[in-house]
């Protein structure tokens, strides 16, 4: 294998990372999305709960069984995408870290300004 080879199989791998960071950046966009609906979701079973006990709303037994659905399946949303977003939020670091590797191993050179300077103004 050639050096050129390596290069083009390590640029290769790299795309790849970056493709797997932007799927990863997605879920966790979709888990922050649930999360907040879920605290929504929370909220509202809470305050519809705590108006039946304050004697704001009266007793409705449909609604009641609603307010309670609403509280805990948001309670099990919340926890569950909380868990996903951790583990995603893991996975893009490793992927970061290997990205940054294998940027590292091609050795990529800075490039500077050249010897050019700013302009600088004249004083009268």
């Amino acid at each position: 294998m050639t050096p050129k080879d390596v290069d083009g199989d390590v640029h290769d791998q790299i795309s790849r990372i970056e493709s797997d960071i932007d799927q990863l950046a997605k879920t966790l966009d979709r888990c922050r999305k649930a999360m907040l609906l879920s605290k929504v979701s929370i909220a509202a079973g809470g305050i519809w709960i705590l108006g039946y006990v304050l004697g704001a709303i009266r007793f409705d037994p449909t609604f009641m069984v609603g307010a309670i659905a609403a509280t805990l399946g948001g309670v099990v949303i919340l926890g569950s995408n909380s868990s996903t977003s951790q583990q995603t939020i893991a996975a893009m670091e490793a992927a970061e870290t290997e990205r940054d590797e294998l940027i590292d191993t091609i050795n990529p050179r800075a490039v500077g300004m050249g010897g050019w300077e700013p302009a600088r103004p004249t004083i009268h």
